[in-house]
C-alpha cells in the first residue's frame, strides 16, 4: 500500500480581514433554522487550483493568489459585513451577529509539494488537511470569534490551495458559494457584484404564535441505549467513486418500472450498506437523514442573493433488521418519502419547533446524514486561475457530532468520467464490512454492466 502523502507546509501568523469600506454597526438576528444547535459547529471547504499556465485561467501571470484572494476578501465583506462581525446569544439561545468589522481570519502559507503529487484523484480524505486548513487557537467558537476562516497555501508548481472554514449557522453551501463567487468576482478585478447579498432571515423565523403543524422526527429524543454513537478513536476515512458505470450496476436492484434519481437510489444503498456494517441490534431503529435545499418550495421565490440556511433533515426511520433483510427497493421508498414530506409549511412549523424546544440537536443516535453539493457550485469558483481542480467539503464526519455526516460531490476520475465522490467516516472494522457489503452490491451483476473501477477504494488515510 502506498504511503501516505507528507509534506511540509510554512504559515505566516493569522491575520483578520476587514472590510474594504465602511460597513454600519448593527445587530443582526440569525433564523429559527440558522442557530439550530445541529448547526453550530465549524464547516471545512477546500479548493485546489493549478497554475495558470496549465488551467487556461485569466490570472495575471506571475500574481500572488494570496494577495489577490486576500484582497478581494476585503472587497466582497463591504457587501456581505455580516461575516465580518461576531455572534453572541441572547435570551432563549437566540444568536444575532454583531455587525462590528472585526474581519474573517485569513493565513498565508507555502507547502513544499506539487498539486500532481496529490495524485489523480483529488479527493477527501486529504493529506496534510490541519496543515492546510490551520485550527488557529481559540478560533472555532461559536460565539465571539471570527465567522470564517481562510488559508490561501501557494504550492511549488504555482498552484495553490484555498481552504476556508465556515461557522454554519451563518450560511449553508449555496449561501457559501455565494459568498466565495463575490471573493472570486473581485479576484477576477470585477467592479460590482453580479448577485447582492440579501439577509432576510425573517424568510425563516417562527410565526406569532409558534405552532408545530408537522411531524419532526429528525428531533425525536433517542437515548444512546446501547453506546451506538460512533467511537472517535478508531475512525477511517474513505472515499468512494460512483461514475455511470457504478450508478447503472445499483440500479440493477430497483423493483420494475421504479423511477428514482441518482441521489435517491444513492443514498438508499449506501444507508442500507453502512448499517450492515455498523452492526446494529436487529430491533433497534436507524435513521437517515436527507440535507433538502427548501429554497425552490418557497412561494413568493427566496431572493437568490439570501445566503442563511434555508434547508431541512427530513428523515426516514426503519429497524436496522428491516433494512438490511429487505430489498434496496424499502430503502428507496422511505427515502423518498421522507424527500416529499419537505413542503413550505413543513419550514415553517420547523422554524415554531424550534423556539419551542430550545433550539434543539437533531437525532444522531444510529443516524446517517447525507448532503448532495453536486450542485451548489464549488467546482465552478474561478479566483483568476479557471476552475479547480477540486472544490468543495474538505471531508466528510463533520459536524456537531462526528462521524454522522457525509456528502455527495461532483467529481472527475482519472479516466475522465464524471460521477460523484463520497466521503465516509466510520470504524475501523465498519469500514471493512461496509467495503465488502458495497463492493457486493456493484459485483452482483452481469459483467458487461460493471467496469474495473468499481473495486473502488481509492483515497484514504
Amino acid at each position: 500500500m502506498a504511503q501516505p502523502l507528507v509534506f511540509k507546509v510554512t504559515r505566516r501568523n493569522p491575520e483578520l480581514i476587514a472590510p474594504a469600506g465602511p460597513t454600519p454597526y448593527e445587530f443582526k438576528e440569525l433564523s429559527d433554522i440558522d442557530d439550530q444547535e445541529g448547526l453550530r459547529f465549524q464547516i471545512p471547504v477546500i479548493q485546489f487550483y493549478r497554475n495558470d499556465e496549465y488551467s487556461g485561467g485569466s490570472a495575471t501571470r506571475g500574481a500572488d493568489p494570496a494577495r489577490v484572494v486576500k484582497e478581494a476578501v476585503a472587497k466582497a465583506l463591504v457587501s456581505y459585513y455580516p461575516f465580518a462581525g461576531r455572534l453572541r446569544e441572547k435570551e432563549g439561545r437566540k444568536l444575532e451577529v454583531e455587525c462590528n468589522g472585526k474581519g474573517i481570519m485569513f493565513i498565508e502559507a507555502d507547502a513544499d509539494v506539487t498539486l500532481d503529487e496529490f495524485g489523480d484523484a483529488l479527493q477527501p480524505p486529504f493529506p496534510c488537511l490541519e496543515e492546510l486548513l490551520f485550527d488557529v487557537p481559540g478560533s472555532t467558537a461559536v460565539l465571539d470569534a471570527p465567522l470564517i476562516l481562510i488559508q490561501v497555501t501557494r504550492l511549488k508548481c504555482g498552484g495553490f490551495i484555498l481552504a476556508l472554514r465556515l461557522n454554519h449557522t451563518m450560511a449553508d453551501a449555496p449561501g457559501l458559494v455565494l459568498f466565495m463567487n463575490a471573493i472570486a468576482e473581485f479576484a477576477r478585478g470585477a467592479k460590482s457584484l453580479s448577485t447582492q447579498p440579501v439577509w432576510d432571515r425573517h424568510l425563516f423565523n417562527a410565526r406569532n404564535p409558534p405552532q408545530v403543524t408537522c411531524e419532526h422526527r429528525e428531533y425525536e429524543e433517542v437515548a444512546d441505549t446501547n453506546g451506538t454513537i460512533i467511537p472517535l478513536d478508531d475512525m477511517v476515512h474513505k472515499s468512494f467513486f460512483f461514475g455511470p458505470t457504478e450508478i447503472a450496476a445499483l440500479r440493477r436492484f430497483l423493483p420494475p418500472n421504479t423511477k428514482a434519481s441518482t441521489f435517491e437510489i444513492l443514498t438508499a444503498c449506501l444507508w442500507r450498506c453502512r448499517t450492515i456494517a455498523l452492526q446494529p441490534d436487529p430491533e433497534e431503529s436507524v435513521r437517515i437523514m436527507c440535507i433538502f435545499n427548501a429554497r425552490s418550495i418557497f412561494n413568493p421565490p427566496i431572493p437568490s442573493g439570501f445566503y442563511g440556511n434555508a434547508f431541512a433533515f427530513p428523515v426516514a426511520i426503519s429497524t436496522a433488521g428491516k433494512l438490511s433483510g429487505n430489498p434496496i427497493g424499502y430503502a428507496l421508498n422511505l427515502v423518498k418519502k421522507a424527500k416529499a414530506d419537505v413542503t413550505q409549511e413543513y419550514m415553517r412549523s420547523l422554524a415554531d419547533l424550534m423556539v419551542l424546544k430550545g433550539r434543539p440537536h437533531f437525532t444522531v443516535v444510529r443516524t446517517f446524514v447525507v448532503s448532495d453539493v453536486t450542485r451548489a457550485g464549488f467546482a465552478d469558483l474561478d479566483f483568476g486561475w479557471g476552475r479547480p481542480a477540486y472544490g468543495g467539503p474538505a471531508k466528510g464526519g463533520v459536524g456537531a457530532i462526528p462521524g454522522v455526516a457525509s456528502f455527495y460531490i461532483p467529481f472527475k476520475n482519472g479516466k475522465g468520467e464524471k460521477g460523484i465522490v463520497v466521503p465516509l467516516c466510520l470504524p475501523g472494522n465498519a469500514m471493512e464490512i461496509f467495503v465488502k457489503e458495497l463492493n457486493g452490491l456493484l459485483s452482483d451483476t452481469p459483467s458487461e454492466a460493471l467496469g474495473p473501477s468499481s473495486y473502488f477504494i481509492y483515497s484514504s488515510l
